[in-house]
């Protein structure tokens, strides 16, 4: 069993106990996510399994799509409506036409100042553990780029706050959550989010996930590791090319190609290669497949 599934994430569950309940479900060890949603956030997952791991890092670098709710006038330690109120400041007289073009605004790429409540480590430690220690560290920053962003709701107006909806497509390491934070600074006022859904993640969406309770009555299907890799280059190589290529050798660069997949004539994937960066007249292997 390899391949490619994705799973709808329900709110509550971890990215990891997704992971680890497909693994009791599928009995196999190696399965991996390829971008961490919070338990607050629900939808797309992508999963690999076995040798599906192996496009795991593909698959987390193409760019991902979510609807997110925002609520205007409140800040927490989290950035989202599970941590605790750190600053508030009412909305006044922000207007749609404010928030549209604000939304406009952020239609770039700009550099994101990572949450505290996050993964990401700083020598070693993971930032939510520093967070959850109460010790102060600088927060790195990210170049990100927001492709499309949109209000795609009106606006309610709860307890003088002013909730609406977005849908946003962005690039791998967007956090939401500090997007709708540099948002509400950007209107003069603060903003933490209410709820998220991963809609699309590259060429997956919606309509290619899976519940986990389907998952049990084994109503799925995996897809395979070269329906996931189409947008690639394919080459059949020869006798002596198939030679160096399934020992991993470095092979010269004639494919004016970022990244070539490898493949039998019965079209059987023997290995990915990319530009080898220390001589980009060069491919080095990046993923090697089982070929028995």
């Amino acid at each position: 069993m390899n391949g490619i599934i994705c799973i709808y994430k329900e709110k509550g569950y971890t990215s990891r106990d997704v992971v680890n309940e497909l693994c009791k479900l599928l009995s196999t060890r190696k399965i991996g996510h390829t971008g961490t949603l919070d338990p607050l956030a629900t939808g797309v997952l992508v999963l690999g399994v076995n040798e599906g791991t192996k496009l795991i890092e593909i698959i987390t670098s193409y760019d991902k799509e979510y609807i997110a709710t925002i609520r205007l006038g409140i800040e927490t330690d989290t950035l989202d409506i599970t941590g605790n109120i750190t600053n508030s400041k009412m909305p006044n007289n922000i207007t749609k036409d404010d928030i549209d073009d604000c939304l406009k605004h952020f239609t770039c790429t700009y550099e994101q100042e990572v949450p505290k409540y996050s993964a990401v480590k700083i020598n070693g430690k993971k930032l939510y553990q520093y967070a959850r220690n109460d010790e102060t560290i600088i927060l790195p920053k990210r170049e990100v780029t927001i492709f499309s962003l949109e209000r795609i709701s009106d606006i309610e107006y709860k307890d003088g706050y002013m909730d609406f909806k977005i849908k946003c497509s962005v690039s791998k390491g967007t956090y939401i959550r500090s997007l709708i934070r540099d948002i509400g600074k950007y209107l003069g006022t603060c903003a933490t989010m209410v709820e998220l859904e991963r809609t699309r993640q590259g060429n997956f969406d919606l309509s290619d996930c899976y519940t986990l309770e389907s998952i049990k009555n084994k109503k799925y299907k995996l897809k395979s590791i070269d329906e996931c890799i189409l947008d690639y280059k394919r080459i059949i190589p020869d006798e002596i090319l198939y030679k160096k290529v399934i020992n991993g050798a470095i092979i010269d660069n004639i494919y004016e190609s970022e990244h070539i997949v490898f493949v039998t004539n019965k079209n059987k994937l023997l290995a990915i290669y990319k530009i080898y960066e220390k001589d980009n007249t060069k491919m080095k292997p990046w993923k090697m497949f089982k070929t028995n």
